[in-house]
């Protein structure tokens, strides 16, 4: 395993990558040999270097979970019970936006802009900062610009 693939599992992302030292390398030879050791289905999972896959199967989830919902709701409906029918319908809700979210992050529409692009409309405004912060950016951009 190489310091590539070691920061995308710590959730780090410094940019690039860093090269490591031989003896670097070795301690982190071993501790991969010691998990593959411990728990090789564990280490399988964690390997898996595209997080697609983990998305693809939280989205078969959430579509087992919105037909469960849909059955609840009718079986709901045709008893006339309806608290079963209303929990049937929040199952599939929550459901729906649990494979949205999923579907989103898979395709890369959950991702933030890039920093260099422009930032344009409320939602990327807002992700800036507060008001304050970005009254202050605005009062050193004319600072700087004279």
């Amino acid at each position: 395993m190489s310091s590539v693939a070691v920061f995308p599992v710590l959730g780090l992302s410094l940019g690039g990558a860093v090269p490591l030292s031989e003896h670097e390398q070795r301690l982190l030879d071993q501790i991969e040999q010691a998990l593959y050791a411990e728990d090789p289905k564990w280490a399988n999972t964690v390997r898996i270097s595209d997080p697609r896959s983990h998305y693809k199967r939280r989205l078969v989830k959430a579509s087992i979970g919105f037909a469960l919902g849909v059955v609840l709701m009718m079986v709901g409906v045709v008893i006339s019970m309806i608290p079963l029918g209303v929990g049937g319908f929040v199952v599939m809700l929550a459901a729906c936006l649990w494979g949205l979210s999923s579907w989103k992050r898979m395709n890369g529409f959950g991702d933030a802009p890039a920093s260099g692009s422009p930032a344009r409309g409320r939602a990327a405004r807002r992700t800036k900062g507060t008001f304050m912060e970005r009254m202050e950016e605005r009062w050193r951009r004319r600072h700087d610009e004279r």
